[in-house]
């Protein structure tokens, strides 16, 4: 059963998601080598960052956080995912 994950932060503006993916490729967990993420998206609006997420499992996404978190806290950034049971995924 899939999971969606939605993040929303004020402050999280696109430098500082460019800088979380630099923190994360140097850590080992960069794009494409993340075990259970199905689909990753962040989107810009008014100037900050929402990420949405879609995880095979919760156990694999709290894998992610223990490399994820340390970074975002780092950077004065608290979260707190919204989450969900994917019903239904299409691409195209």
């Amino acid at each position: 059963m899939a999971l969606g994950m939605y993040f929303q932060s004020p402050g999280f503006t696109p430098d500082l998601y460019d800088e979380t993916i630099r923190q994360l490729e140097q850590a080992g967990t960069g794009f494409g080598k993340v075990p259970g993420r199905i689909f990753h998206c962040a989107m810009e609006a008014g100037g900050v960052i929402q990420v949405f997420d879609v995880w095979e499992s919760m156990e694999q996404f709290q894998k992610f956080g223990e490399t994820l978190l340390p970074i975002l806290n780092k950077m004065g950034i608290d979260v707190e995912p919204q989450v969900a049971t994917v019903h239904n995924m299409q691409n195209g």
